[in-house]
């Protein structure tokens, strides 16, 4: 080859290196997600106790998600019980870093308790960050099987003693609902940390049933209460109601509303279980790690290997993306104020026992 020729390409070669640093240099530095996550730990805040529905769903959640998220930072789940979750919700809110590190797992309640309630709280849930819900849930109410109670009717007549958390749960929201616009009798008893703890008092006989716990929390860590004649379920709390539950001919709360404002107010409290159980940020986190951990959470809860697990632990897992629960919650701030009223005053706390 003439030494022309490859003096030429020898040239070309060189020319062609600042490129290819250049090009380099661009691939390391595209991803600044990954650069931050590298190496780091993010907290997953649970707003209840230990081995309850919540805490179930998040571990399983927090074991599958670092590995979706660039970087792959490991995930550690914290318990931060306390008033319905609104505790935690106020820790990611106010105190919980704004960088991306910090995840909450809340009460629906907790979202929706500022809305529907006078009663302060420490965050507003209308400018946190929303990663998405694992699933929507369908709440009801269950007895003891010895209890005296054995249709939703019968609750219209006889008090049932109950066990709840505190106001902005489920647990005390819903059954206060109850007793307001239907006319049930709950004796709510408060104080419970979550699910798990209502449950072993149920079992203790300290109280006769539950109002406002997911039926997928039962069925996950009961499942044979229903077969066994454990309890019996007598009222529906949600929307769309339970494919089970329907076949079984559990009513729903709504279409036992006497009239159209009682319907769509219960409907407005109960819309809650759209998000059954909502992951959130504080507000600020940077856009593109908000983008990029809504893309892990849609991604590691329809990972084959948790979808199995869950399977068989017997949770439900149906993710709401964060897009969609961002803006179901702006658009249930923006209900008109007339069933905003009408909700409040249905869910104006009354006394309840203390255990």
């Amino acid at each position: 080859m003439p030494v022309g020729c490859c003096f030429r390409l020898v040239a070309a070669a060189f020319a062609c290196l600042p490129l290819a640093c250049a090009l380099s240099g661009a691939a390391a530095a595209q991803d600044p997600v990954e650069a931050f996550y590298k190496g780091k730990q993010i907290a997953m805040v649970v707003g209840s106790s230990a081995g309850g529905g919540y805490d179930t769903y998040a571990r399983l959640l927090a074991r599958t998600m670092g590995s979706a998220i660039p970087g792959n930072p490991m995930i550690v789940v914290q318990n931060m019980s306390g008033a319905g979750s609104n505790r935690a919700a106020g820790y990611i809110y106010s105190v919980a870093p704004k960088d991306g590190t910090a995840i909450g797992a809340i009460f629906p309640g907790a979202v929706l308790q500022p809305l529907l309630s006078d009663q302060p709280v420490p965050h507003d849930p209308s400018k946190l960050v929303y990663l998405g819900s694992a699933n929507n849930d369908v709440y009801v109410c269950y007895v003891r099987s010895d209890a005296p109670v054995k249709t939703f009717k019968d609750m219209l007549t006889h008090e049932l003693i109950i066990g709840a958390s505190n106001p902005g749960a489920t647990t005390y929201d819903l059954p206060l609902l109850l007793n307001n616009i239907l006319g049930t009798k709950f004796k709510i008893v408060t104080g419970y940390p979550g699910s798990r703890e209502i449950t072993l008092a149920l079992e203790r006989g300290e109280v006769q049933g539950a109002c406002g716990i997911g039926w997928t929390g039962i069925e996950t860590m009961h499942p044979d209460w229903f077969s066994k004649d454990t309890i019996r379920v007598l009222v529906q709390l949600s929307n769309k109601g339970h494919d089970d539950l329907n076949k079984r001919g559990v009513p729903r709360a709504a279409d036992l509303a006497r009239t159209e404002d009682d319907r769509k107010t219960i409907e407005l409290v109960f819309s809650q279980g759209l998000f059954g159980r909502p992951y959130v940020m504080p507000p600020g986190v940077p856009a593109d790690r908000t983008a990029a951990l809504r893309k892990a959470f849609v991604a590691a809860l329809n990972d084959k290997t948790l979808r199995a697990e869950a399977e068989k632990m017997q949770l439900d897992v149906d993710p709401l993306p964060g897009d969609e629960l961002q803006t179901l919650v702006a658009s249930l701030y923006a209900t008109p104020q007339h069933l905003i009223e009408r909700a409040r005053q249905a869910l104006s706390p009354k006394t309840a026992a203390k255990p």
